[in-house]
């Protein structure tokens, strides 16, 4: 799926829309009063107050009409400039264009306008040319929006569109749509029993027992390919002392985002991040230059508390296991550890069949430290990814407040962009922590560190993947591989139930549907659970001590012996389907 802001000509396409949008409900409530109307990655929106009205998504075909008419009749976009008095005039009744103009800048004397027929708007641009450019758009949905997303403010209505060049694009991007609800991690989540949610815990998934097992497959084959790349597997407490975050700036920095305990001993904070920890177990004893890299790796359990309203599923929570490593080197041995953290990048992107682009991030504007040493990072970042011939694209002010850092955006089976993998080059906090190493010459100086994870979150990559897979996960992954369904469960029962316990004893996560239900129902239901194979036994299978099985999605179905099935099924396992 396309990003229309990184589009120059959709978003402009987008942004004229907008303003499309905005006339057709002006012409069908002229009560209206706009805010903003922005381009966004997939599409556009405006914010909307219209006293005494709600529109619903049953109206938006009224308003798609009302735009198509405006579109037909062909009126040119025109760009006005006014003086800031002038403007002030032209929106006198509209206090949300007076509040944008207040806002402006004091030096910005030269307000630009655009108008289409008796319709204006203050904006800064640019607009294609003719409103009739505007013809294959199509709006998504309503919500409600704070002006300003201050809770404390009006309640707006927020319209969601999106503009193309041609039909043929438009199609294609409401069929993708489609499918993206089809794939609707929150929607399989409960279709496949892999995770529920509760009013008790806001933002605190519970993994279910098939999500469970699919969180430890994801969490055994990141420690398998970690200990075989060097690293230290370490666990670090959940809660640790104000004084702690005092020391490495997250109190001052991350504060708001944290969730705060008073004890006997003093006031304490859930870890949002795994960081101090790691440093307290470097400093825990000397260290010499020999050993350097060390590299610690934690599944920690963070807590952050994000708003209540952008809680989604397992996207963004306030609780989850961050697949975090924390490398303590010297300068002189950047360039070659982020190439070897690229390396492993590329080995576990690879296998869940997703592409990455990176991003360079920048100092932020609140940040520890001095400047020149952050200008050495970002150097050292850039050189480490040129040297390794990968691509970058610069990212200003999104580093962390520590270090800047590169992001990887991961794209799914849809086109959909993820943010997952992060490594992040820290000069300041093992400074920050008095942390040591003895070099080679006997003198005692300071580390650098490497904050890095691949996945992110593990509850967040696992919704990724649910989408990306449609549910239909390679067999390795499967909470479930098998499931075995006896034709007659009176009949074929018991050679079923062996044949069950015996697949288990393989190391196969493996179940037997013998309830007395149709098979046809019992299929379609391991269908439903996006079990990978099923195993049909009938009279043939316990006559010929065969296996015949049916791969989720195909009709086809094959009959194997039960020895060529097993090894064909562990070598697929094995090489996790990469063959």
């Amino acid at each position: 799926m396309i990003d229309i802001k990184e589009n120059e000509q959709l978003s402009v396409l987008n942004h004229s829309c907008a303003h499309l949008l905005a006339q057709a409900v002006k012409n069908l409530y002229p009560q209206a009063k706009f805010w903003v109307g922005p381009v966004i990655t997939d599409g556009f929106y405006y914010d909307i107050d219209i006293d005494g009205v709600t529109i619903t998504e049953e109206d938006l075909p009224k308003i798609e009409k009302e735009m198509k008419k405006i579109s037909k009749d062909g009126k040119k976009i025109i760009r006005r400039e006014l003086s800031k008095q002038e403007a002030y005039e032209l929106f006198a009744d509209d206090p949300y264009k007076i509040d944008l103009l207040d806002n402006m800048d004091e030096d910005e004397n030269v307000i630009s306008c655009y108008s289409q027929g008796d319709f204006i708007d203050l904006c800064r641009g640019p607009h294609v040319d003719n409103v009739k450019m505007m013809k294959y758009f199509k709006l998504l949905k309503t919500s409600g929006a704070y002006w300003k997303g201050d809770a404390n403010n009006k309640m707006l209505q927020r319209i969601y569109g999106i503009c193309f060049e041609t039909q043929e694009d438009l199609d294609h991007h409401l069929e993708m749509i489609e499918e993206a609800k089809k794939r609707d991690h929150r929607k399989l989540g409960k279709e496949m029993d892999l995770f529920m949610l509760s009013d008790f815990g806001p933002g605190l998934p519970f993994l279910l027992p098939d999500g469970f097992t699919l969180r430890r497959i994801l969490e055994d084959f990141w420690l398998d390919l970690h200990r075989e790349n060097g690293y230290i597997v370490i666990d670090t407490p959940i809660m640790l002392s104000q004084k702690l975050w005092e020391t490495s700036g997250h109190w001052e920095h991350y504060k708001d985002d944290m969730f705060i305990i008073e004890a006997d001993e003093g006031t304490y904070a859930i870890k949002p991040m795994n960081c101090p920890g790691a440093i307290l177990v470097y400093n825990n004893t000397l260290h010499s230059y020999r050993e350097l890299p060390l590299r610690y790796a934690e599944l920690g359990h963070v807590h952050r508390n994000e708003a209540s309203g952008a809680l989604t599923g397992l996207f963004r929570v306030r609780g989850f296991t961050q697949d975090d490593a924390h490398i303590m080197l010297m300068e002189s041995q950047i360039e070659e550890e982020v190439a070897r953290i690229l390396d492993i990048y590329d080995q576990i992107y690879s296998v869940f069949s997703l592409n990455y682009a990176i991003e360079l991030s920048t100092r932020p504007e609140k940040f520890i430290g001095e400047i020149e040493v952050w200008n050495e990072a970002e150097k050292a970042l850039e050189k480490a990814c040129l040297k390794t011939g990968r691509q970058f694209k610069v990212n200003p002010g999104d580093g962390a407040f520590y270090g800047p850092k590169l992001d990887f955006k991961l794209t799914d089976s849809l086109g959909r962009i993820w943010q997952c993998g992060t490594v992040q080059l820290d000069m300041q906090l093992p400074g920050r922590f008095n942390c040591q190493y003895v070099a080679e010459d006997g003198s005692k100086k300071t580390p650098v560190m490497i904050h890095r994870a691949c996945f992110g979150s593990l509850e967040r990559f696992m919704g990724i993947i649910l989408e990306n897979y449609a549910g239909i996960f390679p067999l390795w992954l499967a909470p479930k591989q098998f499931t075995v369904i006896p034709v007659n469960p009176l009949v074929h029962g018991q050679y079923a139930k062996n044949l069950t316990e015996k697949l288990a004893a393989e190391g196969f996560r493996v179940i037997c549907d013998d309830r007395n239900e149709k098979l046809g129902y019992r299929i379609r239901e391991a269908q439903l659970k996006k079990n990978p194979i099923q195993i049909v036994i009938g009279d043939a299978e316990v006559e010929n001590k065969t296996v015949t099985i049916r791969r989720h999605g195909d009709k086809k179905s094959e009959t194997l012996s039960l020895e060529q099935f097993i090894k064909d099924t562990k070598h697929e396992i094995q090489t996790k389907g990469l063959e």
